[in-house]
């Protein structure tokens, strides 16, 4: 069809007097009929009469005297939009602003290209009805493929054994009073778990070494009694332990209780080094809660009270550093890296959230910078938790809910607008569970 200069071609159904200002063709000047749509070429402020097109076309700057202010109106809000949501999420990650649960998916956007991600495993363990206490901890067993999780209430079984594909094994009950946290031991020459007991009856203020039957092994602290003395060690509210593959042992023992300490103990149990006084400085305590030693020879604390990281030199034990800007809104209840060495993920109890932060560098701590967060249901609380070292996956243990999750690195990258990692209130299984499981 040919076209001449200053005419623009007008599209009619004839089913209809309307038509959209977008549906316009801005090149011919022949009329021709097709599909009950008349195409007719018209540029003109002269009264239309039958036959000519109605709306006129765009290119007639007369005929449309309001569509300029229009456009305007239409930019003007999508510029407002744009502008809003920037200011949410910048708010969100440098303020500490928490969206209401419905506006979760639209904001938590991950800036980055390249993360590690996370998924719900909706089939572990494969019956959750194993789970009939509050779960306090889970420890994992990577190189045989077991997860412990130690439970707390009357007439059950304290400790819960899984393999990490979910299917149950067993369960043990021995001399387990209340237990806090747990750690899994296993090289090649030994496995064992090692249970902290906050309970002030026979078998508390204790550290205990298990096999993984259950046998009783070792016991660290004076059962029953609690105390601060060193020789011999006591203990009141030990919260966790981290037992290294050389046997050398970091105890935090303070959840409450007489004790504000970091104790590091030799593979024979003698104290190679301490920190053990209360207060907001450097080097003190306010509910230590949970510890773990990276692959460059740093251990960190979980200052729960503090709200912040404490980091030491595991040899010398010199204070080294603070991260707290990550926790201004809660401190974190509990501290694990990913195999690989490059993140650090912490547990923040009362939020019900996980932060994946960026592992420092060798020789410098810095401050957290936070790659993602993975947002649990309301009330999920979840107290400690531990990472595989075969697959990385991460094993959450929830008092609030009264069970385990766990949740599976999915390895792939992402546009800076796919990379979501927060699961939706409303899709994370602990929602569910805890409103629908005693």
């Amino acid at each position: 069809m040919g076209a001449g200069p200053g005419k623009a071609l007008g599209i009619r159904n004839h089913s209809s007097d309307f038509l959209s200002p977008w549906s316009v063709l801005t090149n011919g000047s022949d009329a021709s009929r097709e599909g009950g749509l008349e195409i007719g070429a018209q540029c003109s402020d002269e009264p239309r009469g039958p036959g000519a097109v109605w709306p006129p076309p765009a290119a007639c700057p007369s005929a449309w005297p309001g569509f300029p202010s229009v456009m305007a109106r239409f930019w003007a809000c999508v510029a407002g939009a744009g502008f809003f949501l920037a200011f949410l999420v910048l708010h969100s990650r440098f303020c500490g602003f928490r969206l209401p649960p419905h506006l979760h998916f639209a904001f938590k956007i991950s800036w980055r290209a390249e993360e590690i991600l996370y998924r719900l495993d909706v089939d572990w363990p494969m019956y959750s009805e194993y789970f009939t206490g509050a779960t306090f901890c889970v420890a994992v067993d990577s190189l045989n493929g077991l997860v412990y999780v130690a439970q707390r209430g009357d007439n059950i079984p304290k400790v819960l054994v899984f393999t990490e594909d979910g299917y149950f094994l067993r369960a043990w009950n021995y001399t387990v009073d209340t237990p806090h946290g747990i750690f899994a031991a296993s090289t090649l020459h030994e496995q064992s778990v090692w249970i902290t007991d906050v309970g002030s009856g026979s078998y508390g203020h204790t550290i205990k070494k298990y096999n993984s039957f259950g046998d009783l092994v070792q016991v660290l602290g004076t059962p029953g009694k609690k105390g601060t003395g060193l020789n011999p060690l006591q203990f009141d509210n030990p919260a966790e332990l981290y037992v290294e593959d050389t046997g050398d042992i970091y105890i935090v023992d303070g959840d409450g209780g007489l004790n504000n300490r970091l104790i590091k103990l030799s593979q024979d149990y003698m104290i190679l080094w301490l920190h053990g006084e209360n207060g907001t400085g450097p080097a003190k305590f306010n509910i230590p809660h949970s510890v773990t030693v990276d692959s460059a020879g740093r251990v960190w604390v979980a200052d729960r009270g503090n709200k912040r990281l404490q980091v030491f030199d595991k040899d010398s034990g010199e204070w080294l550093g603070a991260w707290n800007n990550c926790f201004t809104e809660e401190g974190p209840s509990s501290v694990r890296f990913t195999p690989d060495g490059k993140y650090l993920i912490a547990a923040q109890l009362r939020l019900s959230r996980l932060l994946v932060a960026a592992a420092p560098p060798v020789g410098s701590i810095g401050r957290c910078s936070v790659i993602s967060t993975i947002q649990l249901a309301d009330q999920v609380s979840p107290h400690l938790l531990d990472v595989s070292a075969k697959t990385g996956a991460i094993y959450v243990a929830e008092i609030g809910a009264k069970q385990v999750q766990k949740f599976v690195p999915m390895n792939s990258s992402f546009s800076s607008f796919g990379s979501y990692v927060s699961l939706p209130e409303d899709v994370s299984r602990g929602s569910w569970d805890s409103q629908n499981r005693g």
